[in-house]
């Protein structure tokens, strides 16, 4: 399948940056990693992120002066779009993205963990479920004051990269009720901290996702990112340069799944003849051809804004997701289908597919949180 859109939308160097990205991924992570990663018990496998690092994209938006390339979140978006086409497991939204765009928004405060992201010595995840939906403000996990400390009481229901990342993110609430948007505050602990207990759960993307019981977890006012009960406002530009990017790897999610079927279809024979023959079956695959090309305009937007103005960003980022979600739930729905039988076979690689794309649109805000967003700031 071409990327028309995305040869039109890229610069230069977003050309090359993709080419490099994508050569290295079919050599080091194709879709049979994933594989190997399962059935070998491993959330993602460690040489592989060490690879990154030394490639630089641990620092894609970490800036020179913390050891990062600062390549911004167009970048970013490139590289996570060619590691959804091939299904590549490793913490690089968590931490290359999401820990890395509120780190760097935290001043001096932030600068060690930024070289280390940068490095490749440190992983984050970021704790803010604890109900099936994300919902930030709903938070109820307790930071009560203990003298010049918190004590951190609560539960974190499903945490991606939560069982081997070596840092957390933690938005807890200081102040305030459930619902409510201020008396939040995050908190950046180490993740072997005494009373965190880690409890790996076994998803259906076979990534590394946790439950977190913080069983009066001490941190202290060193601990705080941003101000003390505003952390969503600390917490926004990560989550979303993180919602931006997790787009981008569905979008690139949609498009390898599209790659795999059309070559299905130019090999598999019925009636003594090749099934993309079929006038029925051509439709159906330019309609999901021409849904990608929309939505890759619609991640470079979000990129593009994030870098540019970043505080006019949610609405472009929202749009970015929902198109994101729905066109790879189309892409993989797709998929399954016109392979056939054997698409629902843990056997052929398409399946796999189906399986992040399930999770990656419900991470970070599903289609109707983000259709919420949307429509309010339209006016209905």
């Amino acid at each position: 399948m071409k990327d028309l859109t995305q040869s039109l939308l890229d610069t230069e160097d977003e050309v090359m940056l993709r080419d490099a990205a994508r050569g290295f991924l079919a050599d080091a992570s194709p879709v049979s990693a994933l594989r190997a990663n399962r059935d070998a018990g491993r959330a993602h496998d460690p040489a592989l992120w060490a690879e990154m690092a030394q490639m630089g994209w641990t620092g894609v938006l970490i800036p020179e002066d913390a050891g990062g390339a600062d390549m911004g979140h167009r970048a970013a978006g490139i590289l996570a779009e060619e590691m959804g086409r091939v299904l590549a497991a490793s913490p690089y939204l968590s931490t290359a993205v999401i820990a890395a765009s509120v780190l760097r928004q935290a001043g001096p405060r932030g600068t060690g963990a930024l070289q280390a992201i940068a490095a490749g010595e440190a992983t984050y995840a970021l704790a803010l479920d604890e109900g099936p939906k994300f919902a930030p403000a709903t938070t109820a996990l307790k930071a009560e004051r203990q003298g010049n400390a918190f004590r951190l009481s609560g539960v974190k229901a499903f945490v991606a990269d939560g069982s081997t990342a070596g840092r957390v993110l933690l938005l807890a609430r200081t102040s305030g009720m459930p619902g409510d948007t201020e008396g939040l505050t995050l908190f950046d602990i180490d993740a072997d901290r005494a009373g965190l207990q880690r409890q790996a759960l076994s998803t259906i993307d076979s990534r590394d996702h946790a439950r977190l019981v913080f069983d009066g977890v001490t941190a202290t006012g060193d601990d705080i990112i941003g101000d003390l009960d505003a952390g969503l406002a600390a917490l926004r530009p990560g989550v979303q340069a993180g919602q931006a990017a997790l787009a981008a790897e569905l979008t690139g999610l949609a498009g390898g799944a599209a790659a795999i079927t059309l070559g299905y279809l130019k090999e598999r024979k019925q009636f003594d003849r090749t099934i993309g023959s079929f006038q029925a079956l051509q439709h159906r695959a330019a309609h999901l051809w021409s849904e990608i090309e929309v939505t890759l305009s619609a991640i470079a937007n979000a990129g593009r804004v994030l870098d540019a103005t970043p505080d006019d960003a949610a609405l472009a980022v929202s749009l970015a997701k929902a198109r994101a979600a729905q066109t790879a739930k189309l892409a993989v729905s797709e998929a399954v289908q016109m392979h056939g039988g054997i698409g629902m076979t843990d056997a052929y690689d398409i399946g796999f597919f189906m399986k992040r794309a399930r999770v990656g649109a419900e991470w970070l805000g599903d289609y109707g949180h983000h259709a919420a967003i949307i429509a309010a700031a339209r006016g209905f």
